[in-house]
């Protein structure tokens, strides 16, 4: 009862939003007109329980008119059931969609606001495969909530209705064993409950295992599919690396995962399918067994008969809701579970950002300086990587960043970016500045080569004329004619050109700091040379700051800034002859 209680709380804290958010009113006419007609064909079965009785009667008692009546009256309830059946289907569908575009949107906001997507994976990323969350675990949630939740308000309808029926059922055809009637008050009602404990307390002993089994199912596929596209990505380096077998023989290990989980839920579905399927054909005949001596001794008609076994069935259907579900339970459960443990990693991920303990980016009205105060960056484990206090990046500087590698400066980058929660002290950036930050690798969605250039931007936040000029001015001439073309410019651009034209994204975007780690390192020295004196020319008023090894970056800054070993970790240090490094 424990583990219900608690999975019904995680349940409810995660449906319950959507239907108190913006688009609550739909969602809550949606639902009400699913359980609508959820009772409506409730009822319908309450009738055709009681048709059972006048039509076998009729039957027995070879009376045509009522027959040919019955047959009318069963054709008007059909169709209406038809209508009701495919109606309640149609809005079904139509909540689940609503309701998964809902949470989708909400997921993504929550995982990629203020890079909770990266702080994830810095801390181990708990919440594995989020793609896996937010597609195949928030649709199934969508769908087995539904299923579940609506076939369990149907079974409690059903049970109130058809138990009043089997009572009066139970006094008009008395339980008649050798040659007397034994008078047991509702005793069709009591064999069908203690029929359908007994099947659910076996079904429980036989099917629980299927939980844990189905949630490390989901676990493994997921793992299988994340390892595939990185092989997709990452193809041209494996087959420069002569790779293929070494990842076939990674990706087999995975999906040997994948397969030794299935039979392990092969052997346990059968196992409950065994007694299920057992269970359900023997509830066919247990009703009839036990009101045919009432028949035989001729208490009751064929009708009567008929109609106990009808409401029998109900019942025990109602009671047994739990047995007929059990494997979509599991499974239910195993998602409710991924779900929650991706909304902890969200929750872990931003409780990086709160804290004396951790690094604070503020905003702080000046003359335009980023200024670094007991600054302390640390490694995700805890171990000191950097410190820096009481230092400046002055506007209008160029500074460029040396050290050995390894020592911190690229982390550096990202503390001010914001987005490394790790260390101590706080980080001042002017209100309103606008920073960008260019690594070794730039990234390009897939897409529209004008999309990818003006990318964080919207696509057609710049004229054709501009993109076409900043590509002509780093030197990517051609790329001028295919703004309009679709692909996947991290995959058919050289390291160069990507890297060229992560510098005609700052050409157009002009923000006020520019960070380059390493932005440049593909190029050679006289391509770098004039790449960067294209920065100072056409960027005049920004920033710049940047990470590089070569000498020749020298003359292109006017502050040189050394990562310096101070014990376990590194120290920021005004540059000189002697301190920078050979």
């Amino acid at each position: 009862m424990k583990n219900i209680g608690s999975t019904l709380a995680t349940v409810w804290r995660i449906a319950a939003p959507y239907f108190r958010s913006e688009d609550k009113w739909a969602g809550r006419g949606l639902l009400a007109a699913v359980i609508s007609a959820e009772l409506a064909i409730v009822g319908i079965t309450v009738l055709l329980n009681q048709w059972n009785n006048r039509f076998y009667n009729a039957l027995q008692e070879r009376n045509w008119d009522t027959f040919v009546t019955e047959i009318t009256y069963f054709c008007v309830l059909a169709a209406i059931y038809t209508v009701i059946a495919v109606y309640q289907l149609y809005l079904n569908q139509w909540l689940q969609i609503r309701w998964r575009q809902w949470m989708t949107r909400h997921y993504l906001g929550e995982w990629l606001h203020q890079a909770n997507h990266y702080r994830m994976q810095l801390q181990g990323d708990a919440a594995d495969n989020p793609d896996q969350r937010m597609t195949d675990d928030v649709k199934l949630f969508v769908e087995r909530t539904l299923s579940i939740g609506v076939g369990l308000l149907s079974s409690i309808v059903t049970l109130a209705s058809f138990v009043v029926i089997l009572w009066g059922l139970s006094n008009a055809a008395p339980l008649h064993l050798f040659g007397r009637d034994i008078a047991i008050p509702g005793y069709l009602v009591w064999g069908a409950l203690i029929y359908a404990v007994l099947g659910t307390v076996l079904t429980h002993l036989i099917g629980w295992p299927l939980v844990g089994i189905d949630f490390r199912q989901q676990q493994y596929e997921a793992d299988f599919r994340f390892n595939l596209v990185r092989v997709r990505e990452n193809s041209e380096q494996i087959a420069l690396l002569r790779g293929d077998e070494a990842e076939r023989e990674r990706l087999l290990v995975r999906f040997g995962r994948v397969v030794e989980n299935w039979l392990a839920i092969m052997s346990r579905t059968k196992k409950l399918t065994a007694f299920t399927a057992s269970y359900s054909q023997a509830s066919v005949i247990f009703p009839y067994v036990l009101v045919a001596p009432a028949y035989f001794a001729e208490k009751i008609q064929l009708g009567g008969m008929m109609q106990t076994g009808s409401a029998f069935s109900s019942v025990q259907g109602a009671l047994s809701f739990f047995i007929t579900i059990y494997r979509q339970l599991a499974e239910w459960q195993a998602v409710v579970n991924r779900l929650d443990g991706f909304e902890e990693g969200i929750a872990a991920a931003r409780r990086l950002t709160t804290g004396n303990d951790r690094i604070h980016v503020v905003q702080a009205a000046g003359d335009g300086t980023i200024d670094l105060k007991g600054l302390a960056v640390q490694l995700p484990n805890g171990r000191p990587l950097v410190t820096a206090n009481g230092f400046s990046l002055r506007k209008d500087e160029r500074t460029l960043v040396t050290g050995p590698s390894g020592s911190g400066k690229s982390t550096l980058f990202r503390a001010i970016a914001g987005i490394w929660p790790f260390g101590t002290g706080s980080i001042a950036i002017p209100a309103r500045a606008t920073l960008m930050m260019l690594p070794q690798r730039p990234y390009f969605p897939v897409g529209s080569l004008r999309g990818a250039v003006e990318y964080p931007g919207q696509e057609g936040a710049f004229t054709a004329a501009q993109i076409s000029q900043a590509l002509e001015a780093v030197g990517l001439p051609r790329l001028a004619l295919l703004l309009d073309e679709h692909g996947h410019w991290n995959r058919t651009l050289s390291l160069g050109e990507q890297q060229r034209l992560g510098l005609a994204r700052a050409l157009l975007h002009a923000p006020q700091y520019l960070f380059l780690d390493e932005a440049t390192a593909s190029l050679d020295e006289p391509s770098e040379a004039a790449l960067y004196g294209l920065l100072r020319e056409k960027l005049p008023a920004t920033t710049l700051v940047s990470i590089g090894h070569r000498s020749t970056l020298e003359a292109f800054h006017q502050r040189n800034v050394v990562f310096v070993r101070d014990g376990d970790q590194f120290a920021l240090q005004e540059g000189s002859e002697s301190a920078r490094p050979s």
